[in-house]
């Protein structure tokens, strides 16, 4: 909104123009995310914990969780939800439609993670909304996001599987983008869920894939530098940074709180939003295949869980001592912090990678 407010502006005095750069604009929009955050968080979590909306704990988890972590509010998803919704309504282009579904798909998936924290809680169970309901819910609005990408999309590339390093690689996907959308945006909606397990493990490298983001749209969406660096121009996709910029600010300024220890976890509204968020990231911005790369944390995660839980039905047998596999190494005696900051090195290393193929291709 300030965007078109500064642009009115500008016919009385020039200086109100600087707004309308891009890069200021992401800047003020990660700081603005910040600012809302700080300012909103010891508000959210006070008013938690007054109405005692702890964080569930599994029954079935490490021991050390139970005694560690049950009296710590959950939920504070909600911290960054706002903070990036109020933050990219300011900044970014709204007439821009990949802002619109970006906006959808955070607040569609926020719901359906707010749901199920709030079953959690009236029932004073970890276990929430059934399984299969959720997924249909994830499914049915991964979809909604699918077909209006593909049935507005301007030109074939939109629609298009690229990977990275291969320059001349673009598989046309036709009406199997549909599908293939789905995939991505609920395998990282529940990803990044099963990695939220511990203080901090998720957010941060939410937030270095979001600043990897911001870079690649911003590459993308100018012609001069596209062409120089031989990768696609998507017209429009440049106000992606925006919102991008959003979760680097709004994830600081959660982790400014959800750092060991912990003082608020951010719930399923939080981990299911920002999975989804990213992955749609990633679809606008045609780099399934480098956002699987940038979060092979969250892949490895989900993995370990897929493979626990079918070799134990298939042998009667457990691969990993407990799964998600960030609590193997707790059953391992690894101190949480070194777990965590170990996961967020080896995040920040694949994020370089990917970055460097936007020159070695």
């Amino acid at each position: 909104m300030l965007y078109y407010f500064f642009e009115y502006l500008t016919q009385f005095y020039s200086g109100f123009d600087v707004f309308r750069y891009l890069t200021l604009r992401i800047i003020l929009s990660a700081l603005t995310a910040l600012s809302i955050s700080l300012i909103i968080g010891p508000i959210v979590i006070k008013k938690l914990i007054d109405k005692k909306l702890y964080q569930s704990i599994r029954t079935d988890g490490p021991k050390s969780h139970i005694t560690n972590k049950a009296d710590i509010p959950s939920m504070g998803g909600i911290i960054i939800i706002i903070s990036i919704v109020l933050s990219t309504l300011l900044w970014a282009d709204i007439l821009n439609k990949n802002i619109w579904i970006l906006l959808f798909v955070i607040l569609s998936f926020g719901g359906i993670g707010f749901y199920d924290d709030y079953k959690k809680f009236i029932l004073s169970s970890s276990d929430g909304i059934k399984g299969k309901t959720k997924l249909f819910y994830q499914i049915v609005f991964s979809g909604a996001v699918a077909s209006y990408i593909f049935y507005t999309s301007s030109n074939e590339m939109e629609i298009m599987l690229t990977a990275p390093f291969f320059k001349d690689f673009a598989l046309y996907l036709g009406v199997f983008f549909i599908p293939w959308v789905i995939f991505v945006i609920t395998g990282s909606s529940n990803a990044v869920n099963l990695t939220d397990g511990l203080d901090g493990l998720a957010i941060l490298p939410c937030i270095l894939i979001a600043a990897a983001f911001v870079l690649f749209a911003y590459v993308e969406g100018n012609f001069n530098i596209a062409n120089y660096l031989l990768i696609p121009y998507l017209p429009e996709v440049s106000e992606v940074a925006i919102f991008s910029s959003a979760i680097v600010g709004s994830g600081l300024g959660f982790l400014w709180y959800n750092s060991y220890p912990a003082e608020i976890f951010m719930g399923d509204v939080g981990s299911l939003s920002l999975g989804a968020a990213l992955a749609s990231i990633a679809v606008i911005l045609r780099l399934e295949i480098v956002y699987a790369l940038m979060g092979g944390v969250f892949v490895v995660e989900a993995l370990s869980v897929i493979i626990q839980v079918s070799y134990y039905k298939l042998y009667k047998k457990r691969i990993f001592l407990m799964s998600p596999i960030h609590h193997h190494f707790e059953e391992k005696g690894w101190p949480e912090p070194k777990i965590i900051v170990r996961f967020w090195i080896i995040t920040f290393i694949l994020v370089l990678i990917a970055l460097a193929s936007l020159k070695i291709r």
